[in-house]
């Protein structure tokens, strides 16, 4: 599809549902707004993660496909170090170190290489690390911004939360005081959407289900920073709502503005969307088989589990059922038909 289509179809569709946002609130639907379509959305986020979980774990996985780049353990006197065990574990143990350092450092991503054509036919691969750090901001920062909201969802606020805006808020360079996740989630969601508009490569094989997600959460964040630090939003009445929404007991207080209905909106879209796009790799990583398997094919035979039992028909249960009809079309067989003669 062509880049500027997929633009246009992921920015109107953004566009669209900030119009929709407006318009509830300009229509004073904000029961409708702050109270039925956040559970709703809570709950297809559930539901939805639920079935894609069972879903991939019903998948049968008959052998041992772990990605590998490195020397599987063998025989004794063939190397095998603390790096091939993390990079081809041969046991639970090796899989949890590897599961851990691709989880919390994106450890395969760091160590990502892109090919580029050089002079006349040569090839040469070169470092990857923008994107991998461009990656890790963004998902860190977007798990600290998320953090960060548990205070408007617990009473009394968690000793956790406390610190996370501590450290988050370190350098208070003007008041209220600038978080620094938040600008950096802004500005690694913005280096993503431009390396997939820059790149020839990556431009080529983007859909408007590349672009969407992207101009979402890039509007989400802008939306939050225009409530913190451009229009004052009564943050007393956002968490009166988020409580009576968190204790069952909802209630939409009156003076909340318009860029909150929008932002709150965008939230919900976002999380009922993210179970059925490419978001949902935060759970699949989890169950892929190319990382949660030990490569043990050396030391263990793997057996499918999920072979279905043949019923066999042999050729000589063939030929006893059809040697008549063979020997009457000029067919070669290996036992004739005995004579009534000889059977008398």
């Amino acid at each position: 599809m062509n880049v500027i289509l997929s633009l246009i179809i992921s920015g109107v569709a953004v566009f669209g549902l900030v119009a929709i946002a407006v318009i509830g609130w300009l229509a004073n639907l904000h029961v409708l707004f702050g109270v039925v379509i956040p559970y709703v959305a809570a709950a297809i986020f559930l539901l939805g993660m639920i079935y894609r979980v069972v879903d991939w774990g019903k998948s049968p996985v008959p052998f041992r496909i772990p990605s590998t780049c490195s020397q599987q353990k063998s025989l004794p006197w063939i190397k095998y170090d603390y790096v091939d065990k993390l990079d081809n574990p041969h046991s639970k143990l090796g899989v949890w170190g590897r599961m851990f350092l691709e989880v919390v450092f994106f450890r395969s991503l760091f160590r990502n290489t892109r090919m580029q054509f050089g002079n006349g036919e040569s090839i040469r691969y070169t470092s990857s690390k923008w994107l991998w750090l461009g990656a890790i901001a963004f998902h860190y920062c977007f798990f600290i911004v998320l953090t960060r909201h548990l205070r408007f969802f617990t009473q009394p606020q968690p000793f956790f939360v406390t610190m996370i805006e501590k450290i988050d808020g370190f350098f208070q360079i003007w008041l209220p005081t600038a978080y620094q996740s938040g600008l950096l989630l802004g500005a690694a969601v913005t280096f993503l959407l431009l390396r997939r508009l820059l790149i020839a490569q990556v431009r080529y094989v983007s859909l408007p289900a590349d672009y969407f997600p992207l101009f979402l959460i890039l509007t989400v964040v802008g939306s939050g920073i225009l409530m913190r630090y451009v229009f004052k939003t009564d943050v007393v009445s956002i968490k009166e709502l988020t409580l009576g929404l968190v204790n069952f007991h909802p209630k939409v207080p009156e003076n909340i503005g318009v860029l909150f209905y929008i932002h709150l909106f965008l939230v919900c879209v976002l999380f009922a969307y993210f179970p059925f796009s490419k978001l949902v790799h935060m759970g699949g990583v989890f169950l892929s088989p190319t990382r949660n398997l030990p490569n043990d094919n050396r030391v263990v035979r793997h057996i499918n589990p999920w072979n279905p039992e043949v019923k066999i028909h042999t050729y000589e249960a063939y030929e006893n059922e059809f040697r008549e009809k063979m020997i009457a079309a000029g067919l070669p067989v290996e036992k004739k038909v005995a004579s009534t003669e000889s059977k008398e």
